[in-house]
């Protein structure tokens, strides 16, 4: 036991330098790399995981996190040989179960987790029991009577961790089953054309191909693209095609590598190539396309773990370079460079990463024939968002950051662009209705919108913003039955509710508008434009009593909503209750102090109420925020008149 635990040490040696200054350095080069976009803006998968997320952000690390406790894993894996050196102790088979039980949390952060499992099981077969593929496969061939006595077959121990892994993992992948199904998530062929390819060889071209690019990125990780997906990788479908050539290229690498590592006489080298690979190809396997469709071409994300294994591969090779040459600095310079190079090159990925408009602009000079380069996940309306599940795309985030700058002209033309490069693409669609129904644009709006729901039936949103426009387009019935389909498709919609209640209160409609902004209420709580049209109906219709009760409801949930604040005094104005309508006034004001209708309001209150001074100070600062408030001036007018009736008496 104690060779084996010398030998573990010589497999997975410890850092030349002590352990604090080993911790030091890495924490110091992690530092410098990301510097850069510390202090940036949130972006790409920000916006839902951060900003727009109420109970955490942690979703946006789930690479992190899972690297974190696959590693953890390993080497509690590890951590079990030492321990199985100390006789007399059944600690090694704590440490096991200890390395399933993280296996299994790296999982939960990300499926690709579970994998581990399987690297142990190699690590443990392979590199620790020294088991030789090459030695097995030629007593199988030759029939040699001497194949029951090899010793990892009658290792006790290794067959016990083996059945350990097995059943840790089979129960691992039972609790995912009962709690998420086994229904795999709906992907589109604008996520993962080849998978849609009918031709098999097709897609297994393709597969290779995406493999070879994953293969490149590693080696040299200089065309990086937040999105690779919809137009970006056009596919090959045909042998004539040249990227065949980088198939051929990464095969004959890959079956080198495992050549050596299964057939080397030198054991040890034999037993870190394997150790290489491992790291390498086990944590892509889920990527791979093939136990099971993935919704990307390539994702760079997924290279996080097995880049652990393109480093011991490197490590090795350059190892081996430096044993048979003389010229030793000529290659410790050249693999200082190569890391130089790449903390560069992460500096200044990491800068790309400083605000939307940087890392869109990178991914179009990557990926010009990526659609999907200009969307986001919100809609152009304000509180009408379109919620997704799947990543933002290059083009249309552009042309949705240009819409949120107010350069509509600018975004119009990156999203034409996006669904010319793809004419089903419903959410570009979506977003060119949007702002082609805010410039009054409708009837093209309404063509796109329709074509949308018609490629996309399920399209709630898009449904919604159709109803949107039929409803400017006066086109009442339609826009109601719109509203409805978009109900049926997402039930838990508020925001549609809301519109719909507009509807009905266009219409007249007054207690299916109440209902409806109700059910935007349930929903969302906060749904301050909910609230405001409830009360600003009731108390239209002179129902000030339950004008007020839906005021105060809304302001216990909504407390510091200033617009709630002014609509419910406005109606405490009317109810003749002076000094509390005067509060809620005056709260609204310190939180907007510019708004011309809060000063100008307050100030009828003050001309009611008898305290015309102060009436006329707030008229006077209405009209200078705003001095074309027609009501105001007509308020003003007639308190002035009467000061001067007034002074006259007085005389």
């Amino acid at each position: 036991m104690a060779e084996l635990d010398a030998d573990l040490d010589h497999i997975i040696p410890s850092s030349l330098l002590p352990p604090v200054w080993a911790k030091l350095v890495v924490g110091f080069v992690s530092l410098l790399c990301f510097a850069r976009s510390y202090d940036g803006d949130f972006v790409f998968d920000d916006s839902e995981a951060i900003v727009n997320n109420k109970v955490a952000g942690v979703v946006g690390r789930a690479d992190l996190l899972c690297a974190l406790f696959f590693l953890l894993s390993f080497l509690g894996y590890c951590r079990a040989f030492r321990e199985s050196s100390k006789e007399g102790t059944h600690s090694s088979t704590f440490w096991v179960l200890l390395s399933i039980f993280l296996g299994a949390v790296a999982m939960l952060c990300k499926e690709q987790g579970i994998t581990v499992l399987g690297l142990n099981a190699v690590f443990d077969i392979l590199v620790i029991g020294k088991f030789n593929v090459l030695e097995i496969v030629h007593k199988v061939l030759h029939k040699d009577k001497s194949l029951g006595s090899i010793s990892v077959l009658r290792n006790g121990a290794l067959l016990f961790r083996m059945a350990l892994l097995i059943s840790g993992g089979a129960a691992v992948l039972y609790v995912r089953w009962k709690i998420m199904g086994t229904g795999p998530p709906a992907f589109t062929e604008v996520d993962n054309p080849a998978s849609f390819a009918d031709s098999v060889w097709v897609r297994a071209i393709n597969y290779n191909y995406y493999y070879s690019l994953n293969a490149w990125l590693l080696l040299c990780p200089w065309w990086l693209c937040f999105d690779w997906s919809m137009g970006c990788i056009p596919l090959i479908k045909s042998f004539g095609d040249w990227r065949v050539i980088a198939l051929a290229a990464l095969w004959l690498c890959l079956i080198g590598l495992i050549h050596q590592a299964l057939c080397s006489e030198d054991s040890h080298r034999r037993r870190i190539l394997t150790l290489g690979l491992g790291f390498l190809i086990i944590p892509f396997l889920p990527a791979s396309n093939l136990f099971f469709r993935v919704g990307f071409v390539v994702a760079e994300r997924v290279l996080y773990l097995p880049s652990v294994g393109y480093c011991v591969l490197l490590t090795c090779g350059f190892g081996a370079l430096s044993r048979q040459t003389k010229k030793k600095k000529l290659i410790a310079a050249v693999v200082l460079g190569i890391l130089v190079t790449n903390v560069l090159r992460c500096v200044t990925r990491s800068s790309e990463w400083r605000s939307e408009d940087q890392l869109f602009g990178s991914a179009l000079s990557v990926c010009p024939l990526n659609a999907k380069v200009f969307w986001e996940r919100k809609s152009c309306f304000l509180s009408f968002q379109v919620g997704e599940t799947e990543a933002l795309k290059v083009h249309y985030n552009i042309g949705k950051n240009l819409a949120d700058k107010g350069n509509q002209t600018a975004a119009i033309r990156y999203y034409r662009e996006a669904v010319r490069l793809n004419p089903k693409y419903v959410h570009a669609m979506n977003n060119l209705g949007n702002i082609l129904k805010e410039r009054n644009e409708l009837q093209e709006a309404e063509e796109l919108l329709s074509l949308a729901v018609q490629i996309q039936p399920d399209f709630a949103a898009a449904w919604m913003n159709l109803g949107i426009v039929q409803n400017s387009l006066k086109r009442f019935e339609a826009a109601e039955q719109s509203y409805r389909t978009a109900i049926k498709h997402r039930r838990k919609y508020p925001d549609c509710y809301y519109n719909l209640g507009r509807l009905y209160a266009d219409l007249n409609r007054h207690v299916d508008a109440l209902n409806a902004w109700r059910n935007a209420t349930v929903l969302k709580p906060e749904h301050s434009l909910a609230w405001n049209n409830m009360i600003i109906l009731l108390d239209s219709t002179g129902n000030l009593a339950q004008a007020e009760a839906v005021g105060r409801e809304a302001l216990e949930l909504i407390p510091n909503d200033h617009s709630l604040m002014f609509s419910l005094a406005n109606v405490l104005g009317k109810a003749q209750k002076y000094k509390e309508s005067e509060a809620l006034f005056l709260k609204a004001i310190k939180a907007n102090p510019n708004a011309a209708s809060y000063h100008g309001n307050l100030a009828v209150l003050y001309h009611r109420w008898g305290h015309l001074s102060l009436a006329k100070k707030h008229y006077e600062i209405s009209l200078q925020l705003d001095p074309g408030a027609s009501g105001t001036k007509e308020n003003y007018s007639l308190l002035r008149r009467k000061l001067g009736q007034m002074q006259k008496k007085d005389v």
